[in-house]
């Protein structure tokens, strides 16, 4: 199974934090992710607040574990709430239904990681792990939804 790379999951957080400084986000805390949601990287800024590492770490679990970004887990839950709670139960209480994890695919389209950020608002963490994703030639859900069933792109919260 392909992975990211210590380089790739460092030149991510990198130029997320670059971003979120040009842009005078709030202090943040990235993390990148390998398959099985082993921690290949992580950063948390000075000022950021307690528990970053855990809601991180818990976006990205759900981008990898259900194959989505971790937004569209937040909206599942508003719609099906006991079958998230089953989910978030069953994976041992890892998984963080907020915006701001995503899967980092390579070239192929194959999932190779996952980042998740915490520390600003939804919305923006997502714009992040875009540019942080793109910046070291990667590829988002998104970027690879033409590839077909091969690489099992989901863009909604249905399962």
């Amino acid at each position: 199974m392909p992975a990211i790379t210590l380089a790739q999951a460092n030149g991510i957080i990198e130029a997320i934090l670059n971003r979120a400084a040009e842009e005078n986000c709030r202090p943040l805390s990235v993390i990148v992710v390998e398959p099985g949601c082993k921690v290949k990287a992580f950063q948390k800024e000075d000022g950021s607040s307690m528990m970053r590492f855990e809601m991180a770490f818990g976006k990205a679990y759900a981008a990898l574990a259900l194959g989505r970004s971790s937004k569209l887990m937040r909206l599942r839950n508003e719609d099906k709430p006991a079958f998230v709670r089953y989910l978030i139960a069953a994976s041992d209480d890892q998984i963080f239904p907020e915006g701001g994890g995503m899967q980092i695919r390579d070239a192929d389209g194959e999932v190779i990681g996952a980042v998740g950020i915490t520390g600003g608002l939804e919305d923006h963490d997502e714009q992040l792990c875009v540019h942080g994703i793109h910046a070291v030639g990667l590829k988002t859900d998104e970027d690879c939804e033409s590839m077909g069933r091969r690489v099992n792109v989901r863009m909604t919260d249905k399962f």
